[in-house]
């Protein structure tokens, strides 16, 4: 038995390696593709050079009309959102002191005029004179100054913009009693880095905007340009006056200037081109060589206008960018330009 399997085994393997001679081996070569992308040519054009500043609006003249001193509030004839006339009375307040004030002053008055006829016969001393003149111009200053600070009234036609206190409020000092804005026009403050100083002027139309009207353009005016820079920031004030006639914006709306600083002639490429960096945030594209390789190369980009970019620095005019496929890309690969 053992003799018998012996031979089986050798049997079988005779036939394998019979097989084995009669078999031909293939080699299969892979041969790797060129990437696909697609790609477009850029341009230099005109592009503005615009600036957007978030600011709030304010009234062009803002009044807190308030007594000098503590005071009962006898009565309000104006609510927020009243307009009111230059010299409108607007409240009245406890008037015990102005009474008494009125009563010297009528006193004082007729002191002086008494004196007065003596002092011109000679019949009383120039030092009397001058000092009932003196005490009858101090208490008629004291009457005036409590009737402004009693019977109190705005200073500008405007619209009422708070009214802190209710009638029989005693007057705190802690906040006015009413604000009063002019809001024809109003008045709107931006700031503007100094790099931009030299190109910013009086007189200069600004774009305004705001998200109670979307879309609607305001136009506005540079009508203040301060003299100094702040040294922190490298910015300076700059302040922006509408109009307003039809008193369509109003103080405390959130609105953005946009400023046209003028236009450059600048290479512009499709936004889809633009990759970013993980971790250092470079934005870059890769541009298509002649002959078929590409290159990574850095961009500073501008203005975003829809769907394309202003590049200040990295691409040249007529150069060809790639605009999909950069993901499989490595600096100086060649690739297949397929169609978009």
């Amino acid at each position: 038995m053992k003799g018998l399997n012996t031979l089986l085994i050798g049997a079988a393997v005779v036939m394998m390696t019979a097989c084995g001679q009669k078999t031909d081996t293939t080699t299969q070569q892979v041969v790797a593709e060129n990437p696909k992308v697609t790609v477009a040519k850029v341009s230099a054009e005109y592009v503005s050079q615009l600036t957007v500043y978030p600011t709030t609006i304010d009234g062009d003249v803002v009044n807190n009309i308030a007594p000098q001193s503590a005071a009962r509030i006898s009565k309000s004839y104006v609510e927020v959102g009243d307009h009111v006339k230059a010299n409108q009375t607007l409240a009245l307040m406890d008037e015990i002191n102005l009474d008494k004030a009125k009563l010297q002053m009528v006193n004082d008055s007729i002191e002086y005029g008494r004196i007065k006829e003596l002092h011109d016969i000679g019949a009383t001393s120039q030092s009397d004179f001058e000092a009932i003149t003196l005490k009858y111009d101090v208490s008629r200053k004291t009457y005036r100054n409590l009737l402004e600070n009693t019977i109190l009234r705005s200073p500008i036609a405007g619209i009422v913009t708070a009214r802190n206190y209710d009638e029989g409020d005693m007057y705190s000092m802690a906040q006015p009693l009413f604000v009063v804005q002019d809001i024809t026009p109003v008045r709107m403050t931006i700031n503007v880095s100094e790099s931009k100083f030299s190109q910013i002027k009086k007189g200069m139309e600004v774009d305004i905007t705001t998200e109670a009207y979307g879309d609607e353009v305001f136009k506005g005016v540079v009508d203040l340009i301060h003299p100094t820079i702040n040294p922190m920031t490298h910015t300076f004030p700059v302040e922006i006056i509408f109009a307003n006639s039809k008193e369509i914006l109003r103080p405390g709306m959130f609105a953005r200037v946009t400023v046209n600083y003028g236009d450059n002639f600048r290479v512009v490429i499709p936004d889809k081109a633009v990759m970013k960096q993980v971790g250092s945030g470079e934005q870059y594209v890769y541009v298509l060589n002649a002959d078929g390789t590409v290159k990574y190369t850095v961009v500073e980009l501008g203005r975003r206008m829809g769907d394309k970019y202003e590049v200040i620095s990295g691409v040249d005019d007529g150069a060809t960018v790639v605009t999909t496929g950069q993901t499989k890309l490595r600096s100086g690969a060649t690739v297949e330009v397929v169609e978009g």
